[in-house]
């Protein structure tokens, strides 16, 4: 069995992994760090939860240390981009443990965060940056930091960096590294795009595999339950309570009904906490630190924690909405089976998404197991409310029917929804005088 020590890494950094109980590496940790520590740039395809983070951070750590001395003020040694603040935090934090009893400095720079501190860290310099594109992009325009003598730049779930519309950032901060160069791409699937991405900043790059790309976790027990998007709420509710004391990550599609679930389910007696783009990263900060101490037994979230969160103790999650972009499910289930555990993963879908589930399913290349309800048929598809009110796409099939009463009489009027999230949760109205709708903007973006 290949172990650490086999890896040829520093003997520092060997005390690092001791102290945080890293006892063997991962296949992509094997198959990566061997080629980084000889200065090749390298393309990792990998499934979220494998170690990516140890598969490019040791190696990097390791030649960062050959250096033996301190870097010269506002100059910046190496770059690690992520799509995400939570993922930015993740790895930063990582490498810091990594480090310890070491002289290298890990700087971590996000939005949301001071931009002055931020300076003022960078003023003496930094070994690694771990940074969003965005706030780089900020620091960079200010001159806060040089990167003349940045000899390493990493990528970190490219594929969502493209999602989330990073390209151009990416373009422009490769622009003030120099050419020559290592360079480390590691992303969880491989379209056309990161193709063309690696194409473009890799030089004959190494290629490692270790799943096929878009291929979750195998303890991950995945399951679909079809429900009237009014009753997910109740439904939800029923799951919580049949596993008392277990964590569990639940995905919504937007900002608003993620704070309303969240705030539903805080009514119902459960200790529950969201993360979403309303939040502050001080906010977000000190959910995720509440979650991960067991303060909270539920956290709600938009696919902006999707990547990035690293807590063994999720044992369910639970997709209430299903995403726009399938790869995002395997992403959001990813969140759980970590650090070799089992896990649990059911799939929520209301008429109007079957659409995304056959997307999923396609994905995966396999059907999902039916745990409850059964498939939505063409008349359910039609007859659903319009997806556009929740942030989805519209509904495969056509049709633009009238939603039909629970019932199956005549047709509700539209606009009067149950009390609860999203379109209809929870308990029916009490009877009483009517009150005209408050009127609410929605916001799609996490």
């Amino acid at each position: 069995m290949t172990t650490f020590a086999d890896l040829g890494l520093s003997p520092k950094l060997m005390a690092g992994l001791d102290k945080a109980g890293y006892t063997a590496p991962t296949p992509i940790q094997v198959q990566a760090i061997p080629h980084i520590m000889k200065g090749r740039d390298i393309m990792g395809l990998a499934q979220t939860g494998t170690g990516k983070t140890a598969a490019f951070g040791l190696p990097l750590l390791h030649r960062l240390l050959d250096i033996g001395h301190p870097p010269a003020p506002r100059t910046v040694r190496s770059v690690i981009l992520a799509p995400t603040r939570e993922l930015v935090s993740q790895i930063s934090d990582n490498l810091t443990n990594y480090t310890k009893g070491t002289p290298v400095k890990v700087v971590m720079i996000t939005g949301g965060a001071s931009i002055f501190r931020q300076s003022e860290k960078l003023a003496r310099g930094a070994d690694v940056v771990v940074a969003t594109p965005g706030r780089l992009i900020d620091l960079l325009d200010r001159k806060a930091l040089t990167l003349e003598a940045c000899g390493y730049l990493v990528l970190d779930e490219a594929d969502q960096m493209l999602d989330m519309g990073f390209i151009h950032a990416l373009r422009k901060i490769a622009q003030y590294i120099p050419l020559k160069r290592q360079t480390m791409l590691f992303s969880a699937t491989m379209p056309k795009l990161i193709e063309d991405l690696a194409g473009t900043y890799l030089r004959d790059p190494v290629k490692v595999q270790v799943a096929p790309p878009g291929k979750p976790v195998e303890r991950i027990e995945q399951s679909v339950h079809f429900t009237p998007q009014g009753d997910k709420a109740k439904l939800l509710e029923g799951y919580l309570k049949d596993h008392v004391g277990e964590q569990a990550l639940v995905f919504g599609r937007t900002k608003h009904g993620s704070e309303k679930l969240m705030k539903l389910l805080v009514s119902w007696g459960f200790k529950a906490g969201s993360i979403h783009g309303n939040k502050s990263q001080n906010q977000r900060d000190r959910t995720l630190t509440e979650f991960r101490n067991g303060e909270l037994d539920v956290l709600v979230a938009t696919d902006v924690a999707a990547r990035g969160i690293d807590i063994p103790g999720v044992r369910h999650v639970y997709n209430y909405d299903l995403p726009n972009v399938p790869e995002n499910y395997v992403h959001r289930i990813g969140r759980t089976a970590r650090a070799g555990a089992d896990g649990r993963a059911v799939a929520f879908c209301a008429p109007a998404e079957m659409g995304e589930l056959k997307d999923i399913e396609k994905l995966l290349k396999n059907t999902l197991p039916i745990i409850g309800g059964a498939p939505w048929g063409l008349a359910d598809i039609k007859a659903a409310p319009k997806p556009a009110q929740r942030g989805a796409r519209p509904p495969r099939g056509g049709g633009q029917g009238k939603p039909r009463s629970a019932q199956g009489g005549k047709p509700k009027p539209q606009g009067k929804p149950m009390r609860g999230v999203e379109g209809g949760l929870g308990s029916p109205k009490k009877s009483g005088p009517k009150r005209a709708p408050r009127p609410q903007g929605r916001s799609n973006v996490a």
